[in-house]
């Protein structure tokens, strides 16, 4: 029966978020129960083209990139895909009635990080868009529910809260991506001279998003408020770390938050949502 094909490919995208974020499943494990399978879904589907761009070396990745494109586009116009991943998202964008340009501009951005791109202001803006924010607002969707009048209002700040964790895994994984391979995203910065000052000012940046965003979680609904405050409060957690790293040490070492902060941080949340405290 296609019911137990469904049960199982949400699993493979439940596993596949607690296999690689721990952070991202136990903000997951804050939302309502009756929208966690479908942000699986969502976090399933970007993981893995992230896996092909960022970790499928020795094999044509162009290719793959290209394969998952074009069953991406055969499973949301036939209603199906034996590709389990592909499955539950499919189903997802069809339930909650996802924008598909938000699907494209995803995959563009993922073609951009084969290419060697000379990261200017106007392509540094297409690239967070299309990897981080359009996310965001693939998970709106579903926070919202089909109400576009909240979906418009919470727009602006969910593209600012998924602007903002993708600048931080910038920052986290600059090591990786600058010595590995060879991306280097933030435009205008010759990495050989990245300093204290030019980190600075890359965090204003960011604290100012986070900040932002911070005013749309307060207004999401109650199935879905606290699983994103958590998220954010995880990714400040590691962003307050990144401040307090040397410039020198985030070229050499990847700054993380271990699994037993994590959970003491979600406990000080909990205790900040339920006193109102955000």
């Amino acid at each position: 029966m296609k019911r137990l094909f469904d049960e199982l490919s949400y699993d493979v995208s439940k596993r596949t978020t607690q296999k690689y974020s721990t952070s991202f499943s136990l903000g997951i494990l804050a939302l309502s129960p009756s929208i966690r399978s479908a942000i699986y879904s969502i976090y399933g589907y970007v993981r893995l083209a992230d896996e092909i761009v960022d970790s499928f070396h020795g094999y044509d990745k162009e290719k793959l990139l290209l394969r998952l494109k074009t069953e991406t586009g055969n499973a949301l116009d036939e209603g199906i895909s034996l590709n389990p991943i592909l499955q539950s998202f499919q189903e997802t964008v069809r339930n909650y009635r996802i924008d598909k340009n938000l699907i494209e501009q995803f995959l563009h951005s993922m073609e951009m990080d084969l290419q060697k791109v000379n990261y200017n202001s106007e392509l540094y803006r297409e690239y967070i868009y299309g990897s981080a924010e359009v996310v965001g607002l693939m998970c709106l969707h579903i926070f919202t529910e089909g109400n576009k009048q909240k979906f418009e209002e919470l727009k602006p700040f969910a593209m600012k809260l998924g602007s903002a964790f993708q600048k931080v895994n910038f920052l986290r994984d600059l090591k990786e991506d600058y010595q590995m391979l060879g991306r280097t995203y933030f435009p205008g910065i010759n990495m050989s001279v990245f300093d204290n000052s030019v980190k600075y000012k890359i965090e204003e940046e960011i604290e100012a998003e986070f900040k932002e965003a911070l005013t749309g979680i307060k207004k999401l609904p109650g199935g879905s408020m606290f699983g994103v405050y958590l998220a954010y409060r995880y990714y400040l957690s590691l962003f307050e770390k990144i401040k307090r790293t040397s410039s020198q040490n985030i070229l050499t070492n990847r700054v993380r938050i271990p699994n037993s902060q994590k959970i003491f941080l979600a406990f000080k949340s909990y205790i900040r949502y339920k006193s109102a405290y955000l």
